[in-house]
């Protein structure tokens, strides 16, 4: 069976769409693997990445931010409390509510699984073409902007 090559594929929306989701697919793979806490769901380090962007937040804030259920982010920020990564204080302003935040080991995990995938991203950029690296800043822009529809 002959396969159709990639330019041909990705004329149509639905066949890039069918590459984009394979390549990210698999970079989002190698990436994972540079990770220095394997036993982290990948739910557990969005929130830890998350609260490492952006500082303190509700479970409120962290549910609607990472589009998941507030019981299911009720459980990860409990694990992730159990495992001393963050932790969780009354909110100032409404003592109803609770604020979550890293706490040294928690931003120090974060660092250094940024560093690592940043180091091995690196050297894999390293062999690129000025020209690819290129097309790569302007993909990385519009890649985020679909990240956040």
């Amino acid at each position: 069976m002959k396969h159709p090559d990639v330019s041909q594929q990705t004329r149509t929306d639905a066949g890039l769409a069918a590459e984009l989701r394979m390549a990210v697919g698999r970079l989002a793979r190698r990436l994972r693997a540079q990770r220095p806490d394997s036993s982290l769901s990948l739910g557990q380090g969005a929130v830890l990445f998350a609260l490492a962007r952006h500082g303190q937040m509700t479970p409120g804030g962290l549910a609607e931010y990472e589009k998941v259920q507030p019981p299911s982010m009720t459980r990860v920020i409990s694990a992730l409390e159990e495992r001393g990564l963050v932790r969780r204080m009354k909110h100032p302003d409404d003592r109803r509510q609770q604020l979550v935040e890293l706490t040294d080991e928690g931003a120090l995990l974060v660092h250094q699984d940024q560093e690592r995938r940043e180091a091995w991203l690196t050297l894999r950029l390293a062999e690129l073409t000025p020209a690819e690296k290129t097309t790569l800043r302007k993909a990385a822009q519009i890649l985020g902007r679909l990240s956040q529809s």
